[in-house]
């Protein structure tokens, strides 16, 4: 845990200063008319502003603060409980108040006093606060600033205790119609593949016989050929699997995304960018339900949360289960459009469809749906991407821009090669435009 960091030492409050002022004025008085008395009051004034700062400075306390939050990881739209446990060592002179400090997205943080009302036996004070999470993100929640005063209260001191915790805000899930992935294997949850360990006719789906297996599997050539009950091997149960492409080209989002600012708060996307990764979790969601496991690709082929600095396992191939969705969810609460990192342009390279994305596709094979979301995208590009469409079992494509008709010519192509396709705005509603994958009107 970092140091305390001083911010202002020993400075002077009002009553401070009116004690300095007034004993100035009381000092020029007693040298004009040349009173004594006036003269002991004038030096008693000054010095208790002096004797207050050296005593901020001689009896600073040692202050530590653990801060947790319940969740840890939150989504957008949600409150957050955060808990705060600050203690402190050496003597603790006059009086003491506390406020955290939050990003100006996540409102106004709260002012306590210090020692709390109640202090627990180890000494420690312990507070809780609400706090809404209106966008997604990576915020910095803290530091806490302690203003320690004297028992006068003339002079002030404020001091930074730590140095803040990463709070996680992931984005929040739109509920999509079911009905337009219906009809593929995913939707019942699992594919049947057959296990061929020999070539051997007799023998490639046949097992011994184990206890509890029903009679009439049971496979009697097999079974008078090798000298003992053998029955009919069970098809094995793999997950479907999903491929869900998220646009992260520079070229498709112009306008700067969402990133930390130097203050070191979280600036919401443009609301292009925003919808395309609302869209892709709101997918995600949606075949994690259907309990195909998924693969994130950018449209270069990389992987596509090795992008951003949220994700809990950038490298990790494919997700599956709650836990994959939820490691899903983390990596896009502070994804980016590749080169966007720092809000700088860099060179434009990199903003095409790679042939390395059309090679893991067809790697896929005919194993679950491809989802592409993105974003402002051209009809050569779409030429790219389309011949991908025949290697999935449905191939779906959300394209979001800034104005209505922006990416007609793309959806067309699309639309021509065997994709569902369809143009959106960030105004439009994700599960209109879903929904209208499967139909021939657009969702404005």
């Amino acid at each position: 845990m970092a140091a305390p960091r001083a911010l202002r030492q020993g400075r002077l409050t009002s009553a401070g200063w009116g004690f300095v002022i007034t004993g100035a004025v009381v000092l020029l008085a007693a040298q004009a008319m040349g009173r004594r008395d006036l003269l002991h009051l004038s030096v008693f004034l000054l010095l208790v502003p002096a004797a207050a700062w050296i005593s901020t400075r001689l009896f600073r306390p040692g202050l530590t603060v653990e801060r947790s939050t319940e969740p840890p990881v939150v989504e957008a739209g949600q409150r957050a409980e955060v808990h705060l446990a600050i203690s402190h060592t050496g003597a603790l002179v006059g009086r003491m108040s506390m406020a955290e400090q939050l990003p100006s997205t996540l409102g106004t943080g709260p002012d306590f006093a210090y020692p709390g009302r109640t202090v627990g036996a180890d000494g420690v004070s312990r507070y809780r606060y609400q706090l809404s999470c209106p966008h997604r993100g990576l915020f910095v929640l803290g530091p806490v600033e302690a203003r320690s005063s004297d028992v006068f209260g003339v002079t002030e001191q404020r001091t930074r205790i730590d140095d803040g915790t990463l709070l996680t805000v992931t984005p929040a899930p739109v509920p999509l119609a079911a009905s337009v992935l219906s009809g593929l294997r995913g939707i019942e949850g699992v594919i049947a593949t057959r296990m061929q360990a020999n070539p051997a006719e007799d023998d490639v789906m046949t097992r011994e016989y184990r206890h509890g297996d029903p009679m009439r599997r049971v496979h009697w050539a097999a079974t008078a050929r090798h000298g003992q009950l053998m029955v009919r091997q069970e098809e094995s149960a793999t997950s479907p699997e999903a491929t869900i492409i998220l646009d992260l080209r520079r070229g498709a989002f112009p306008v700067v995304a969402g990133r930390p600012t130097p203050t070191g708060e979280w600036a919401p996307g443009p609301p292009e960018f925003e919808w395309a990764v609302t869209a892709a979790m709101s997918v995600a969601a949606h075949l994690a339900d259907l309990d195909y496991s998924l693969r994130l690709l950018d449209t270069d082929g990389s992987l596509a949360l090795s992008h951003s600095p949220s994700s809990s396992g950038p490298d990790a191939p494919e997700y599956s289960g709650r836990t994959g969705l939820a490691a899903v969810a983390e990596g896009l609460a502070a994804i980016l459009p590749r080169g966007r990192e720092n809000g700088t342009s860099g060179p434009h390279t990199g903003d095409g469809f790679g042939d390395l994305l059309l090679d893991r596709l067809e790697a896929h094979g005919q194993r679950g749906p491809i989802v592409a979301v993105l974003g402002r995208t051209t009809a050569d590009d779409a030429r790219v991407l389309a011949p991908a469409g025949t290697v999935a079992e449905r191939a779906l494509a959300l394209v979001v821009s800034d104005h209505p008709g922006a990416c007609r010519g793309a959806v067309e192509v699309l639309r021509s090669a065997g994709w569902f396709a369809v143009e959106a705005t960030p105004s439009t509603r994700i599960d209109a435009a879903w929904l209208a994958l499967t139909a021939e009107v657009l969702p404005w």
